[in-house]
C-alpha cells in the first residue's frame, strides 16, 4: 500500500520548489491603475504619472499600469510608440518616467508594458522599477496573442512582436513578484514555476477583450491564485468603445484562496487594496498542497534553473 513518503511530493518540481524569502514588507497597500489609453502618447504618460503620484499619495507601496498604455494596442502602433530601454532618455519617454516617479515616490512599480525597440526586433515588454527609480526586472511577453475567433477576433501580435525568452521573477521591497503580460496568464505553467520559484505575488499587466474577457479574465485570475496559493494582481487599460482593439477593463487583485478582494469595472479608476502575505502561509496550513503532490506520477521541469546553478 502506498505511503505519503512514497509520493515523493518534493519530486513534483524539478529543481525542488524554494520557499517563499521573508518579504521586507507582510501588508501593504497595492494601486492597480486602469487607465484610458488615447493616441496622444505625451498625455498618456503625464496621465500615467498623474495616476501613480495619487497612488502613493494614498499610501500605495506597490503601484501596477495596464499592458500597451502610452499608446493604441495595435500592429500598426507597436512600431510606432517602440522605446529602446537600453538607450534610455529622449528614446525611451514613457521608461525614463516610470524610473523617475519611482525613485521620487520610493514606491515598487509593475510599468505595465510598454512596445519595446531592440536592435530590429520589437517586445511587448513590462519593467519593474525598485523605490530607488533603478529597473529591477524586464519581462518580455513570452506567449504572443495569436487568436482567431470566428466573427468575434482575429489577432496576431507574432505579426510584429518576438516573444521573450525568459522567465522574470524580481525581489522587490514588497516581496518576490513574478511577471506575467495578458497572454502569458492563460498558460498556468508559467505560474506554477513563479511559485516553485518562491515568489508571493503574480503581476499580469493585461488587455483582454470583449470576447474573451467576460468569459475567462477573472476565471484564470482566481485559478492562477487558489492552483498555487498566492496572490495575483492584474491592470487592465479602461474600456474606450471607439478604439480599434476595446479593452475588457476590470482590474483585479485576487488572494490565495482564490478570492477576489477588489475588482474594478471598465472607466478609467485606480483601485487600492491590502496585500497580507501572511495569508499565504495561512491557506497553505489549510490546504498543504505542497506536501500532497505526487512526484512518483508527474513532475514539472523548470528548464531555465535546471541549467543554472540554483
Amino acid at each position: 500500500m502506498a505511503t505519503a513518503a512514497s509520493f515523493r511530493p518534493e519530486a513534483a518540481r524539478s529543481p525542488p520548489a524554494v520557499q517563499p524569502p521573508a518579504p521586507p514588507l507582510s501588508k501593504f497597500k497595492v494601486a492597480l491603475c486602469q487607465l484610458s489609453v488615447t493616441a496622444d502618447k505625451a498625455r498618456n504618460i503625464a496621465r500615467a504619472r498623474e495616476a501613480i503620484e495619487a497612488a502613493a499619495a494614498g499610501g500605495a507601496k506597490l503601484v501596477l499600469l495596464p499592458e500597451i498604455w502610452n499608446g493604441p494596442y495595435s500592429n500598426d502602433s507597436f512600431p510606432e510608440y517602440a522605446e529602446d530601454i537600453e538607450a534610455g532618455g529622449d528614446a525611451a519617454p514613457s521608461f525614463s518616467m516610470m524610473s523617475e516617479v519611482a525613485r521620487s515616490l520610493q514606491i515598487t512599480l509593475v510599468g505595465g508594458s510598454i512596445s519595446e525597440r531592440s536592435g530590429n526586433k520589437l517586445y511587448n515588454t513590462c519593467c519593474v522599477f525598485g523605490s530607488d527609480g533603478e529597473l529591477k526586472g524586464k519581462h518580455r511577453k513570452i506567449h504572443l496573442f495569436d487568436i482567431d475567433i470566428p466573427g468575434k477576433i482575429t489577432f496576431k501580435e507574432s505579426k510584429t512582436l518576438t516573444a521573450g525568452q525568459d522567465l522574470t521573477v524580481v525581489d522587490t521591497d514588497v516581496g518576490r513578484i513574478g511577471i506575467g503580460i495578458c497572454y502569458d496568464i492563460r498558460f498556468q505553467e508559467l505560474a506554477m514555476l513563479y511559485a516553485a520559484r518562491g515568489a508571493h505575488l503574480l503581476c499580469y499587466p493585461g488587455a483582454f477583450n470583449m470576447t474573451t474577457g467576460p468569459l475567462h479574465w477573472e476565471l484564470l485570475q482566481r485559478a492562477r491564485a487558489a492552483d498555487n496559493q498566492l496572490f495575483v494582481a492584474t491592470c487592465a487599460p479602461a474600456r474606450d468603445t471607439s478604439a480599434g482593439y476595446i479593452a475588457w477593463g476590470h482590474s483585479t487583485l485576487v488572494g490565495p484562496f482564490g478570492e477576489v478582494i477588489a475588482t474594478a469595472e471598465h472607466e478609467e479608476t485606480t483601485i487600492m487594496a491590502e496585500i497580507d502575505y501572511s495569508l499565504i502561509d495561512q491557506r497553505r496550513q489549510f490546504l498543504p498542497l505542497q506536501y500532497q503532490r505526487r512526484g512518483d506520477l508527474y513532475q514539472l521541469v523548470d528548464v531555465q534553473r535546471s541549467g543554472s546553478d540554483e
